[in-house]
């Protein structure tokens, strides 16, 4: 019987999150877990697998990945160059096997984790192929005319960004789980663990500026949980002065060390144009 999940000392799972994570377990469905990025659809893989003491499979999947490689791959080419070398490896093809991360999967010797990180990257058929053999648990590896299957169903994560729908077939057999960016008491639980003791006053000057910042009009990319905690290291870093962050001047839009915030050329111009904007009409 596999443990329940309750979140650890260095993840901040909120209620939903934990019922979430355990259904998906109980009934040994892949959780899909969606959210935007930065709000630790990752990490959380990874702490499940600390919690429950599992060995973690982390398959990363790339615009090119396909389903079959998570199975296995079979290197011809490389045999067909051993075998005009002459070389004794080439009469065992086993030699030109490559193992996928479903296959260490099914063949862990001890219940896995299986992390299938930001499945929303790949073309559209590969949700449904990876599908068929998730389901089925076996697929046959037809080069050496073996079926491996797997001793028991491994806990599967899903991660993914939105960035492409998702077939609905493939939905149907997921436990699904959107992770909703983090509220303020959430927030402050977060920064409590990555940075014990901090100043309160800090944290909540801090926050403001970040949530603020957040709600901007026209920002193309929000800062994320991850941001806001480089952010927070490098005031706590140089010692920044709290009167920094507490002064309301609008015409000083852009907030100290902004590099850890903000990410593109076009969200530092638009606070850069907010400042002028706020300079040429100082009443408002």
């Amino acid at each position: 019987m596999v443990q329940r999940f309750e979140g650890t000392n260095d993840y901040i799972a909120t209620d939903d999150l934990k019922v979430a994570v355990n259904a998906a377990v109980t009934l040994r469905r892949p959780l899909l877990v969606k959210g935007e990025p930065g709000t630790g659809k990752t990490v959380l893989a990874q702490e499940i697998a600390r919690a429950i003491d599992a060995p973690l499979i982390e398959w990363n999947v790339k615009s090119t990945t396909k389903a079959h490689q998570g199975l296995y791959e079979y290197d011809a080419v490389a045999r067909l160059r051993d075998g005009q070398l002459g070389e004794e490896r080439v009469h065992d093809i086993r030699n030109y096997i490559k193992r996928g991360k479903l296959w260490e999967a099914f063949t862990s010797e001890k219940l896995p984790v299986l992390l299938i990180d930001e499945i929303d990257k790949a073309d559209i058929e590969f949700p449904n192929d990876l599908l068929h053999e998730l389901d089925r648990m076996k697929f046959d590896v037809y080069e050496t005319q073996e079926t491996i299957e797997a001793k028991e169903r491994p806990i599967v994560v899903i991660t993914s960004n939105n960035e492409k729908e998702l077939p609905d077939a493939f939905l149907r057999r997921c436990f699904f789980h959107y992770i909703k960016f983090p509220d303020h008491d959430t927030m402050r639980e977060i920064i409590e663990v990555h940075f014990p003791g901090i100043q309160k006053a800090l944290v909540t000057k801090a926050m403001e500026v970040f949530y603020e910042l957040r709600e901007v009009p026209g920002l193309k990319k929000k800062p994320s949980t991850s941001e806001l905690l480089d952010w927070l290291k490098l005031l706590l870093n140089e010692d920044m002065p709290l009167d920094v962050l507490q002064n309301k001047d609008p015409t000083k839009a852009i907030p100290p060390m902004h590099g850890a915030l903000l990410k593109n050329e076009q969200d530092v111009m638009l606070f850069e144009r907010l400042a002028f904007m706020a300079r040429r009409n100082p009443g408002g």
